[in-house]
């Protein structure tokens, strides 16, 4: 029996409780052999077995990020990144050196913008034409709820004087002179700019779909859960792992859009038959409830802070919301549900609760994205309804950062904003992602952040949750998540083969310092995919 490749020496992480930890792993193809003591696991050393000394580093499974964009992401690799502007002039500087230095390019597309970056958290067309006038210019807010245009790119889209959406939950917003100010808030708003934007081949789409995987694997990231998809996407994934160049499993849902038919579910049940080698997989389907709270497009339950009358608004409404629910459910998929507002919460759970009383109840895992904003009265509905929790800790912004989040909720409500802690004491199982390319996706930046949170003012409650039940939001809950806590998720001996051998003992490394840590190998499916 040839054994593959051994880790000893190290600090294991297994995430499995009844084995919580462990000083070396034994791998033997796709699957872990052997999880325990140094004498142990050595013993099972062949000729040709790879042996690795850890030095006393940790060792965990492979994180699996709960809430993730792969293929726009990847794409977005190709325009112009915006998340590490500084300032203001800063950002102004990168993209005209883009442009100066893309004189090919049609149009010139920035992603990753900060709200607290820009005058006032918005830019006009006038502002932006300042930066470049002869060509379309569009720039995306970093959470892609908002964009803002050059004049040239609002006339081609015939938005410069058309001042109308039909989408629900969506706005051109209007200036003083009646034309386009530049801000389009949500993507029905700035949809028609995107259907002019020139789509990558299909060589630069596989070009820039290595290029994100690449950067997954550097990152410990050994699973994601997509948020975005369609058969086609899906089979694109199929198609990478065929030719072995799929260097994370993926879980792809099918998007249920509030125009989407009834008859469309037959693609997500055709995904739901489709599963690569437990690389690629549907069986799920996404709805999105709200929009954002730093654009007013959150769904809440109580005004908006200085914004007598706006509570937002939804992009279903409870009964189309059920009604669509009810026949995934009826299919056996599993539903994600975008819900940032307090009440596009509740209304999420609402629907959750006439689908079963339709259905009957089973396992259905249904899950709530985002809860950013949550009323105590709805906390304890996530245990007593068997929904899970999927949060993604770099969405909870600093008070230092300047960001407008903070300033769009009553102070009243500041305690029941991106509540962890509150959530999992409740019973709520937690699922941690990152939302890239919302967010970086790197985990332990996300780890960092939850056992490292400061509450916003005095007597707020504290929301930090243990770096073990981080960990475990991001591995053996993550895995629960998806309906895969049998097979990964976890080390131990008939697992599958994911795992990260990171920089540091990440437990005796003191919290501030989590974020400098760095994978220096990640495996997948009993394959090294990175190697530092």
């Amino acid at each position: 029996m040839n054994v593959d490749f051994i880790i000893h020496n190290a600090q294991i992480f297994t995430a499995d409780a009844t084995q919580p930890q462990a000083e070396a792993i034994a791998i033997k193809g796709h699957k872990i052999l052997a999880v325990g003591s140094d004498d142990m696991v050595l013993a099972t050393r062949t000729t040709n077995t790879r042996l690795l000394d850890a030095q006393q580093r940790t060792v965990m499974p492979g994180f699996i990020d709960s809430h993730f964009h792969l293929l726009l992401g990847s794409q977005e690799l190709g325009d112009i990144l915006l998340y590490e502007a500084t300032s203001f002039d800063d950002l102004v500087d990168q993209i005209r050196e883009h442009a100066l230095t893309h004189l090919h390019e049609p149009w010139l597309v920035g992603r990753g913008v900060y709200y607290s970056l820009l005058p006032d958290f918005t830019l006009t067309r006038r502002q932006l034409d300042a930066i470049v006038s002869d060509r379309p210019l569009v720039i995306f807010a970093y959470d892609a709820h908002t964009a803002w245009a050059n004049t040239e790119a609002l006339r081609l889209a015939e938005l410069l004087e058309n001042g109308q959406t039909v989408a629900p939950n969506s706005e051109i917003v209007q200036a003083d002179d009646g034309f386009a100010h530049g801000e389009l808030r949500e993507p029905g708003a700035y949809n028609p700019i995107v259907d002019l934007l020139p789509p990558p081949s299909p060589a630069q789409m596989r070009r820039l779909l290595k290029a994100g995987l690449a950067e997954l694997a550097q990152a410990g990231v050994t699973s994601v859960h997509n948020m975005d998809g369609d058969l086609a996407q899906l089979n694109l994934y199929v198609e990478l792992a065929q030719r072995g160049e799929l260097t994370c499993r993926i879980y792809v849902p099918f998007d249920i859009k509030p125009d989407t038919p009834e008859s469309a579910m037959s693609e997500a049940i055709a995904m739901q038959q489709l599963n690569y080698a437990n690389l690629a997989r549907g069986g799920c389907v996404k709805f999105f409830m709200d929009g954002v709270i730093e654009t007013y497009t959150g769904l809440l339950t109580e005004d908006y802070a200085g914004q007598s009358g706006n509570r937002g608004s939804g992009l279903f409404s409870l009964d189309h919301f059920s009604r669509m629910a009810t026949l995934a459910d009826k299919s056996g998929l599993q539903i994600f549900v975008h819900a940032v507002g307090d009440a596009a919460v509740r209304r999420t759970l609402d629907g959750f609760v006439r689908v079963e009383q339709t259905n009957g109840r089973r396992d259905s895992r249904h899950r709530v994205e985002h809860i950013e904003l949550i009323h105590q009265a709805d906390v304890s509905r996530f245990q007593s309804q068997g929904v899970i929790a999927s949060m993604q800790p770099a969405h909870a912004p600093l008070m230092d950062e300047g960001d407008p989040w903070s300033e769009r909720i009553p102070q009243t409500r500041w305690n029941d904003a991106f509540a962890w802690q509150t959530l999992q004491q409740a019973g709520a199982k937690l699922a941690l992602g990152s939302d890239w390319p919302v967010m970086t996706y790197n985990p332990l930046v996300g780890v960092h952040r939850v056992v490292t949170r400061q509450p916003w003012a005095d007597a707020l409650s504290d929301q930090r949750l243990s770096l073990h039940d981080t960990l475990i939001g991001y591995t053996r809950d993550a895995a629960y998540a998806e309906f895969q806590e049998s097979v990964k998720g976890q080390l131990k001996a008939g697992y599958l083969a994911d795992l990260v051998l990171l920089s540091d003992d990440i437990f005796a490394v003191p919290p501030e310092r989590i974020a400098r840590i760095y994978p220096l190998l990640t495996m997948c499916d009993g394959r090294v995919v990175y190697e530092r």
